[in-house]
């Protein structure tokens, strides 16, 4: 499993579209700016059939020090949770076999014989 950066996806759009480099990277920077301002001003957003991103609490708890078994309590801290969408999950799944495009069911269910 390869690792893509932000430069290569913006070197991507911009071989892809025409756009020049610096335009298509202040854009993608804009939009993950508005991300991150949105996310923590506690809002959800919602990209339809790509996901959902959500600030979530994470409550107080109390953890151990595995070193020296000391109890440490841990305060509560804000996370990002994503939810996958309908067409990212179809895309990330379509290695299992095809997908009806309106109910996102398989197509071909695998048989016995073929998982054993």
């Amino acid at each position: 499993m390869a690792t893509v950066t932000k430069k290569e996806l913006i070197d991507r759009i911009a071989d892809g579209t025409g756009a020049k480099r610096v335009l298509v990277k202040r854009i993608i920077q804009g939009f993950l700016d508005e991300i991150i301002e949105e996310l923590g001003r506690g809002n959800r957003l919602e990209f339809r059939d790509f996901g959902v991103f959500e600030c979530k609490v994470r409550a107080a708890r109390m953890a151990q020090n595995p070193k020296t078994l000391e109890r440490v309590n841990v305060p509560p801290k804000r996370t990002v949770k994503f939810k996958v969408g309908r067409v990212m999950k179809m895309q990330l799944a379509a290695g299992a076999g095809k997908f009806d495009e309106v109910t996102g069911l398989p197509l071909d269910p695998p048989t016995a014989a073929a998982s054993g």
